[in-house]
Formats: C-alpha cells, sequence, structure tokens
C-alpha cells in the first residue's frame, strides 16, 4: 500500500493541473470581449457595439501578448494576436459610437444587390488577392488568398493561400471578397 500513495499523489496533482493548463492552451474569449468593447467605447449590443460575445466554440491558441484590435473597419473590429497570426472579425452593431469616428457602413449592406457589380461582370480576376470569409451573423474568420481563376459575383472559384497550396472552392461575393460556400449569413 505505500507505494501507491506517490502514484495517487501524482495522479491527483495532473487531475488539478489539467484544468490549468486547458485555461492557458485557449484565448480568454472574455478578455476578447472586453478589449472589443473597450476599442469601440460601446457595451454588447448598443450602438457602435459588438453584436453578440464572440462565439464560445472558438479555439484560438492563448496569445502570449495582449491581442490588438482595430476598428471599427467596414462595420467590425478586428482582433488579432500579431505573435500567432491568428485574427478574427467582430461585427459591431450600426450607430452612433460607430458614426462617430468615422464612415462606416453597416455589415448588412455591404452584400446587399446594390452594392454588387452586375452578374456578368468579372470583380476577380486571376492572380488577384483576394479575403477568404467564412462565419455567420456572430463571427466572421478570413484569410487572404490568391484567385485562381476569374469570377463574377455569385460564381464559385478556386482560390488558395500560395502555389503549392491545394484550391479551396469559394463563392465571390464582391471584388476581393470571396467566401466559404455554405456560411451565407454573413
Amino acid at each position: 500500500m505505500p507505494r501507491a500513495y506517490p502514484f495517487l499523489l501524482a495522479t491527483a496533482a495532473l487531475l488539478v493541473a489539467a484544468p490549468v493548463q486547458a485555461q492557458q492552451r485557449f484565448e480568454n474569449l472574455d478578455r476578447i470581449d472586453s478589449l472589443v468593447a473597450m476599442t469601440v467605447g460601446a457595451n454588447l449590443g448598443e450602438p457602435g457595439g459588438p453584436m453578440a460575445p464572440v462565439d464560445r466554440r472558438l479555439k484560438l491558441a492563448a496569445c502570449p501578448t495582449m491581442p490588438k484590435v482595430e476598428g471599427p473597419v467596414f462595420g467590425a473590429a478586428m482582433v488579432k494576436c500579431e505573435a500567432l497570426g491568428w485574427r478574427i472579425r467582430v461585427p459591431l452593431v450600426a450607430g452612433a459610437s460607430a458614426a462617430a469616428s468615422g464612415p462606416v457602413p453597416r455589415t448588412a449592406s455591404r452584400f446587399t444587390p446594390a452594392a454588387r457589380a452586375t452578374p456578368q461582370e468579372s470583380v476577380v480576376r486571376k492572380g488577384d488577392p483576394v479575403q477568404l470569409m467564412a462565419g455567420n451573423a456572430l463571427f466572421n474568420v478570413s484569410r487572404s488568398m490568391i484567385a485562381d481563376e476569374d469570377g463574377a459575383v455569385g460564381d464559385t472559384i478556386r482560390v488558395r493561400e500560395d502555389k503549392k497550396a491545394a484550391p479551396i472552392l469559394a463563392q465571390v461575393v464582391e471584388m476581393g471578397l470571396v467566401r466559404v460556400p455554405g456560411f451565407k449569413d454573413f
């Protein structure tokens, strides 16, 4: 029996340390919510503030430095961890605080038919840099890519991160912006 005690103590120590290590592996999303609210000067749901909290399903690597918040830009705040290379887009409620910082188009109006080009006109050309977006009404994630072919609004084209990467199919939303099919609510 005395030999079992060190084993039990080590097992208990691992069980206690596991939640602490899990917290350190992923970014604190409450901290991101607070940083966005402080940067834009409005709380969750207020005009100019975040539309919703950052989606709790996101498992971002814990940033070793303070994440940087930029915005509002095109109706959203951009949260970046430059040390690790991740960034997320937090949609903002249109309103007084956002308008005070300059003209910011509402996210919903960016994708209305009036804001789009005519369907026959190619708005993305082969070799153009594009932003690949995925997400929904509560969060968006984007990545810079290169178009492999020409495409008009609504067309599905191939994009890739670099010449050696496998292509990804994406739908053209507007000039310089494509989205992953299946994420239609952003």
